[in-house]
């Protein structure tokens, strides 16, 4: 998995390639914990490159949650497809990681 880092002033955004599973999870997750203790308090993970997702992405997701939650800040998720959409819905996680259509709205959090 290849994770692109669009770092700007007032967030980080975050563009994992490929598959988000048991095998690259952790990976995410580090990233987001460097991200954050950088001092990028608002992560947003763009998921359109994003093809899939079980449920070690999906802690890793909640990982990610927590850890910028701890420093006053948020993740937030846009652009995610059809299949994380559902892991998301069917875990009702979907209610605490709200699904932006866009990068820009999830950076304003509208």
């Amino acid at each position: 998995m290849e994770i692109e880092t669009d770092l700007r002033p007032d967030a980080a955004v975050l563009r994992p390639t490929g598959r988000l599973t048991m095998a690259t999870a952790t990976e995410l997750r580090t990233r987001v914990d460097e991200t954050v203790a950088a001092g990028h308090k608002v992560v947003v993970l763009d998921l359109a490159d994003t093809t899939f997702m079980d449920s070690s992405g999906l802690g890793a997701l909640v990982g990610g949650l927590r850890a910028t939650r701890e420093v006053g800040g948020d993740l937030r998720i846009a652009r995610p497809g059809p299949q994380i959409l559902t892991v998301l819905q069917l875990t009702t996680m979907d209610r605490v990681l709200r699904p932006y259509d866009t990068v820009e709205d999830a950076l304003r959090g509208s």
